[in-house]
């Protein structure tokens, strides 16, 4: 039995973070990984990391970025397999597994595989296929994400009825696919595999998609998807799903519909991993979800044991959870920390065409009654999108109408998720919409809708409220 500064539960984006920053501040770390296969978590092996490289592997292999060039027929690839698609992914991993592995060495990370479950609030076994350790900490920090919801009513077979992770695992790619469930994993898959052709009807019990991002957004999501031929079942909820004779899975609507298709994703929700933790026997209770509820500085009911990541829920992001880990063990060993606004964290979502915004929507600043005025940049006005064969993207700045300061950026299209950093950082140091129109940016590329957008923002502006001017 050995003790501890810190022991991380965990060794996913969060984990590794929390461990280096306390490694970094010269204590004694251990990160203690489940799985047998490797370090990474989740967010390596069966979430961000493939699922990203799918994605890729697919815009590229069947064309879809230039088909606005070369037309709707046009391909790299004519018979795509699921091989071709989880080739780039695993080449991906297994990098990515020797860079976490090189850094948690360099900062002197132990590591240790196994099961941990806590015996006393200091002290915790972790169990393996033929060995037992005990080890005590003076603090924890629990990163052990979360997994797909699999409820008892859906007749999983991880072949045709799958979770999200059994994606990755299917063994050819089906003709067609119902997914339940439009949260950001479902609308991701559903993109992906219609960019494939495969034919998908997306099934939610919600009005609309994401509600969290701005409603002009989504609506060009939702038009794009269904240009990609994604029939939307929005204000359906499930009540049952059956096979029929053939083998044909039927879902069975709450409106009375039914839906019929050879495969189906269920994707509705992820548990925070947490339920061999033992957590209760200490005094920590997750919620019905199995996530944790933590204060401003992550830690649990119990002070010397922090929470970071997909463990406690929204917004889930492997960025975000990097930031939570650091931050974590900076207030668990009293480092001074910096935590960056909520208002400031980007999220990025990879449907096709990607998503990515930052700050409170239109209708969350009409609610509260702050007055702005927005500025609309859309990828076919510009000469990179036209380039790019993407003219359906589009830039949206929001601004305040007295102060003039950058209050949100939305971006949908190729290369969002790149373009939404020049907003965070504009927003970060309070700049105006009249900086970005004094902004020179290289020509062509995408960053020129920010200037484009701030001109158009101005020009919307009253007469009394146009002048620019220059920043200081």
């Amino acid at each position: 039995m050995a003790h501890y500064d810190l022991i991380v539960i965990g060794s996913g984006p969060g984990g590794q973070k929390a461990a280096v920053q306390a490694a970094k501040l010269r204590k004694h770390v251990l990160i203690i990984e489940r799985t047998s296969v490797s370090v990474g978590g989740i967010c390596t092996h069966t979430g961000t990391i493939p699922s990203k490289a799918m994605r890729e592997a697919i815009l590229y292999l069947s064309g879809f970025r230039l088909r606005g060039i070369y037309g709707k027929s046009y391909r790299v690839k004519q018979h795509i397999t699921m091989k071709d698609l989880l080739f780039r992914g695993k080449q991906v991993i297994r990098k990515e597994i020797h860079v976490i592995q090189d850094q948690m060495s360099r900062n002197h990370v132990e590591l240790m595989f196994g099961l941990a479950t806590f015996v006393s609030p200091h002290r915790i076994k972790v169990s393996s296929a033929d060995e037992l350790h005990e080890h005590t900490a003076g603090t924890f920090i629990i990163a052990t994400g979360s997994t797909p919801a699999r409820p008892s009513d859906i007749p999983f077979d991880d072949t045709t009825i799958i979770d999200s992770d059994g994606l990755l695992h299917i063994e050819r790619i089906p003709t067609a696919m119902m997914i339940v469930g439009a949260g950001v994993i479902g609308c991701e898959y559903a993109c992906m595999l219609a960019a494939l052709g495969v034919k998908v009807t997306l099934v939610d019990a919600r009005p609309r998609l994401l509600d969290f991002i701005d409603a002009e957004i989504i609506e060009a999501l939702q038009y794009q998807m269904r240009q990609m031929r994604i029939s939307l079942r929005l204000g359906e909820a499930v009540d049952r799903v059956e096979r029929d004779a053939d083998g044909t899975i039927i879902a069975h609507l709450k409106s009375g519909k039914q839906i019929a298709s050879p495969f189906l994703l269920y994707s509705v929700g992820r548990l925070g991993a947490t339920a061999e933790l033992n957590l209760p026997h200490i005094g920590i209770k997750p919620d019905a979800r199995g996530r944790l509820k933590v204060n401003a500085h992550y830690q649990t009911t119990l002070p010397h044991i922090y929470a970071v990541g997909d463990v406690i829920g929204f917004p889930s992001l492997a960025s975000t959870s990097m930031e939570q880990g650091r931050l974590a063990s900076c207030y668990a060993f009293n480092e001074k920390a910096n935590a960056i606004p909520e208002q400031l964290l980007p999220h990025g979502i990879y449907t096709i065409p990607e998503i990515s915004v930052i700050g409170p929507t239109e209708e969350q600043l009409t609610r509260d009654e702050v007055p702005y005025e927005i500025g609309v940049a859309r990828y076919r006005e510009i000469a990179r999108g036209q380039i790019m064969g993407n003219e359906e993207g589009m830039l949206k700045l929001v601004f305040h109408l007295n102060t003039r300061k950058l209050l949100a950026v939305y971006v949908i299209g190729e290369g969002a998720t790149e373009l939404i950093h020049i907003g965070q950082a504009m927003m970060a140091f309070e700049g105006t919409i009249d900086a970005l129109v004094t902004t020179v940016f290289n020509y062509p590329t995408l960053a020129e809708c920010y200037k484009v957008a701030a001109l158009d923002g101005i020009n919307r502006l009253p007469n009394h409220l146009k002048c620019t001017t220059e920043p200081t």
